[in-house]
């Protein structure tokens, strides 16, 4: 019986403790900006498992306005170490309607990596004829930033 007893005790202590590091863990993410990034991807993980990965909420991150998810503590880690290396351009935004004037939300599925940085798009074509030129695409892209940063996406 006495063992039994401190089984018990030990189980609803470790249920106390659990509930209070839910607790914790939502009151630090209380402060987090709404807008997901990448649709919640990951990424860090285009440029460590060339593909988009899911990202964990636990592995929450704010950086610009923005909560990013991460699939493992290291990613999180890493990017908060150089968020300008991985981060996606443009906040996110299509990279091609960028470049054609236009601010569009991207599919986290559509993606390049050109010059060391992240680049997402609404769709394959625009991910095809970024690749045709993305120097020059990825500057029209940039001068439109400036102007169409603080709009809404389409």
């Amino acid at each position: 019986m006495l063992i039994r007893r401190s089984f018990l005790t030990m189980t609803a202590g470790t249920a106390v403790t659990v509930a209070g590091a839910g607790s914790l863990h939502a009151q630090a993410n209380a402060s987090l900006p709404e807008r997901l990034a990448l649709r919640g991807y990951d990424p860090v993980a285009y440029f460590t498992e060339a593909k988009p990965i899911p990202g964990l909420p636990e592995y929450e991150y704010a950086w610009d306005g923005q909560r990013y998810r991460f699939a493992t503590a290291r990613h999180r880690d890493m990017f908060k170490a150089d968020p300008e290396k991985y981060a996606p351009q443009f906040g996110g935004a299509c990279a091609m309607n960028l470049a054609n004037g236009v601010r569009r939300q991207s599919d986290p599925n559509n993606w390049v990596i050109s010059n060391g940085r992240l680049y997402v798009f609404a769709g394959t074509a625009g991910m095809e004829n970024f690749r045709k030129d993305p120097l020059n695409a990825a500057e029209s892209a940039q001068a439109n930033w400036r102007t169409l940063k603080d709009t809404a996406t389409q």
